[in-house]
């Protein structure tokens, strides 16, 4: 029988497990490029924490209490920057995933008209997913390591408003 993961807001307090989670995830990523320098793998825990106590929104996926997942998104003017979108391999294929980036469309949709996100150009998996739920490629740039990237955008979906 498998469990549903919960998705919840993230407190300074997973930044231990949020870190564990993001480099489990991106170690794929790193062989399928053969980079071990990609800046989810070489983010501190300092810098996590930080971002959990700053102004960016981050979701995290548990499965009873141990965490699966994790996603961020930064609001820049009307735009909200989604990043480091993670799952625990172990429960990668389940739709957790999917679930993170729903949830943190929705967590900004009141406050950004569209969402942006990148990855690695030749990660056919990531582009399915972010294909999946309306996002298109914009552009491709490199990683300061030289990395091909794919930049994604998809205009956010108004809520309807009544004016009664």
């Amino acid at each position: 029988m498998s469990v549903e993961a919960t998705i919840v807001p993230a407190g300074v307090v997973d930044a231990g497990e949020i870190l564990t989670v993001q480099r489990a995830a991106y170690l794929s990523e790193a062989q399928h490029y053969s980079d071990p320098f990609l800046p989810p793998l070489t983010e501190t825990l300092d810098e996590v924490a930080a971002v959990l106590a700053g102004p960016s929104v981050v979701l995290v996926a548990r499965v009873g209490h141990r965490l699966v997942g994790s996603v961020r998104a930064r609001l820049d003017g009307d735009t909200a920057h989604v990043g480091r979108l993670a799952v625990a391999p172990d429960h990668q294929g389940r739709g957790v995933g999917a679930r993170l980036l729903t949830a943190i469309e929705h967590a900004c949709a009141d406050r950004a008209a569209r969402f942006t996100l990148f990855t690695g150009a030749d990660s056919a998996g990531n582009l399915r997913l972010y294909q999946r739920h309306g996002y298109r490629i914009v552009a491709h740039r490199p990683d300061p390591n030289g990395i091909s990237l794919a930049v994604l955008e998809k205009p956010a979906v108004s809520p309807v408003r009544s004016d009664a």
